[in-house]
């Protein structure tokens, strides 16, 4: 984990460099507010246009796929996860677990709909999921990935994201939500790459001015995602999932 000096140090770099903390929140996946949001889908809204062939998100080899869904967290916690893969009709679950995690390696989708790289046919997201994450905030992404492979357009997935919040047919985030994306296999976007491995962990609503977050040398960071209704807040670590020591500089 990072120490409070290097905490503190890294915080102030991100803060002085608004272009590094728009490129840390596309590396978590997570939403920035809308104008920063719209500040970085005009400067690569070309990129990806639009679902490229289904074949470029596929992994083609599932042994490959769960490989890469395990290497988001220590073998201590992934191997008794349970693993699911992407098919041509959505996620099936190719290993049944026994401690209640869920490792599966997120696609572009997961992302924003006004996302530059929602279509991005490169990202491979590893994630595992503690059993209450698995539970009330894995069924969002598995939704939408449904959505997608159904020819879904972008308003049509985001408005069946907020009909299914509202309806409760999305179930309400559990306290202790939690994830761990540890890979150093991961490829988050174009921007960030493999980035940093780090732990997530889910408080629904916004809760920035409660936690302080943000604010001058506070050691809290986080995002909120408007559409998932939910707060991320994230802890980086100093190792990938597999022991190897990961980069100490941000990007």
């Amino acid at each position: 984990m990072l120490t409070g000096a290097k905490c503190a140090d890294w915080k102030d770099r991100m803060r002085k460099n608004h272009v590094k903390l728009i490129a840390l929140a596309f590396a978590l996946q997570l939403v920035l507010p809308h104008a920063g949001r719209q500040a970085v889908a005009q400067a690569g809204k070309a990129a990806y246009p639009a679902m490229a062939p289904l074949d470029q998100y596929l992994i083609s080899d599932e042994k490959s796929e769960i490989a890469l869904a395990r290497s988001a967290a220590p073998g201590s916690i992934s191997d008794g996860a349970e693993v699911m893969v992407l098919g041509r009709e959505g996620y099936k679950t190719a290993v049944k677990g026994t401690n209640g995690f869920l490792c599966i390696v997120e696609r572009s989708w997961a992302q924003s709909e006004d996302d530059s790289e929602f279509w991005n046919p490169k990202m491979r997201a590893p994630h595992c999921f503690n059993a209450q994450a698995a539970s009330s905030f894995a069924p969002i992404y598995l939704m939408k990935t449904r959505l997608v492979l159904a020819g879904k357009s972008k308003a049509e997935i985001a408005q069946a994201i907020k009909s299914g919040l509202d309806t409760k047919e999305l179930p309400a985030l559990e306290p202790g939500a939690m994830a761990y994306m540890m890979s150093k296999q991961q490829y988050l976007n174009d921007r960030g790459k493999s980035w940093h491995p780090h732990v997530m962990f889910y408080s629904p609503g916004d809760m920035t001015k409660s936690w302080a977050a943000n604010d001058p040398n506070s050691p809290v960071m986080l995002a909120v995602d408007p559409e998932e209704r939910v707060t991320i807040l994230f802890v980086l670590a100093d190792k990938w999932s597999d022991g190897t020591a990961a980069p100490s500089n941000m990007p």
